[in-house]
Formats: structure tokens, C-alpha cells, sequence
């Protein structure tokens, strides 16, 4: 693993970059709150376990996306899905469903750059996969990632394909690389 996952240079990063951002990010949050609220009825606010450093259970926090009381795992993850509220698509390509995840980057279970963290099940399912898996977890999750940049659009299924940009990235982070990975991000989102 390399030392800058666990340094004090990224976790100050992390926090000056969030305290940067928030504003910005919560009108953002709080327009789409009422625009999930208004047109799907129900809660804005989606939390969910995920799995993060060292294995810990950890609630998420994202804008909802999908309609109320969706039932089906896999909702959200494939393309063409039809469990999108009206403006859940949009939310997604724009990233705005990941702004509450400032929070938990404050509250120190998660980083801006790191391996995506999954939900407890699929992290059990995969690890029976590839028992490499859990090496994800040496590290901080991050809101992006550089298995994100490479396979921005890939599927719980196709997770064999992020596990190398993952594990690569546990080996090689930097400062320089977690730049990268966020200006790459950013150049994603508006293309």
C-alpha cells in the first residue's frame, strides 16, 4: 500500500477541499432535494451501508435518483434502467448525487479519491471472486477513483474490471496521481 493512502498530507487535503467546495455544493444539494422531492415525492436524502477502510460498515449519503421503495439490488447500475425517478439521470451525469458525500469525507470514512465503496453484499460476493478484493480496502474510498476515470460507466458485474485500476491505485497513490484523478474527473463530467 502505498504510505500517501494513509498520510495526514491527503487527509488535510481532503478537508481543505471539502471546506472549499461546500459552498458551492450545498445549494447544489438542497435544489435537488426539493427537485427529488417535488417530483417523486418521498425522501431526497438516500443512505446506504458500504463497506470502507479496513473493512468498516459505513453509511453513505447520496441524493436519491432512483423512484421510492425500489426493491431490485442492482437498481441504478445498469444502463437503460427504468428505476430512474424524472431527473435521476440528469442528478447522476452531473455528480450532484455524490455531493452529500462531503460529509462523510468531514467525518473522515471516506476520501475525494480512493476505490468507490460497494455494499457489504457485493463486497462478500466479489471477494469469493477475487480474493484480492479486499485489498480495496487498505485504503480511504473515495467519492472518484481511478478505476472511475477508466471504467466510468461499468457495472457491479464488471467489477473485475475496476478491481486493477483499484489495486493499482492502492499501490500507487500521490498527491499528483489523486490530481489527476479529480481534473480528469471534473473533464469527464463536461464532456
Amino acid at each position: 500500500m502505498s504510505a500517501y493512502n494513509a498520510s495526514a498530507i491527503k487527509r488535510f487535503f481532503d478537508v481543505v477541499l471539502a471546506l472549499l467546495v461546500l459552498p458551492i455544493a450545498l445549494p447544489l444539494v438542497l435544489l435537488a432535494f426539493i427537485v427529488v422531492f417535488v417530483l417523486s415525492g418521498g425522501p431526497a436524502l438516500f443512505v446506504q451501508e458500504r463497506v470502507g477502510l479496513h473493512g468498516k460498515v459505513f453509511r453513505i449519503y447520496k441524493v436519491r435518483t432512483l423512484k421510492n421503495g425500489t426493491a431490485d439490488p442492482m437498481a441504478g447500475m445498469r444502463r437503460d434502467d427504468p428505476h430512474f425517478i424524472p431527473v435521476g439521470r440528469l442528478i447522476r451525469r452531473w455528480r450532484i448525487d455524490e455531493l452529500p458525500q462531503i460529509w462523510n469525507i468531514l467525518k473522515g470514512e471516506m476520501s475525494w479519491v480512493g476505490p468507490r465503496p460497494e455494499r457489504p453484499e457485493i463486497v462478500s460476493e466479489c471477494i469469493v471472486k477475487w480474493p484480492e478484493y479486499s485489498k480495496r480496502h487498505d485504503c480511504m474510498p473515495g467519492i472518484t477513483g481511478w478505476a472511475q476515470i477508466h471504467a466510468p460507466n461499468a457495472t457491479p458485474e464488471e467489477n473485475g474490471e475496476k478491481l486493477v485500476y483499484d489495486l493499482e491505485y492502492v499501490r500507487q497513490a500521490s498527491f499528483t496521481k489523486d490530481l489527476k484523478i479529480l481534473f480528469t474527473t471534473v473533464f469527464v463530467m463536461f464532456r
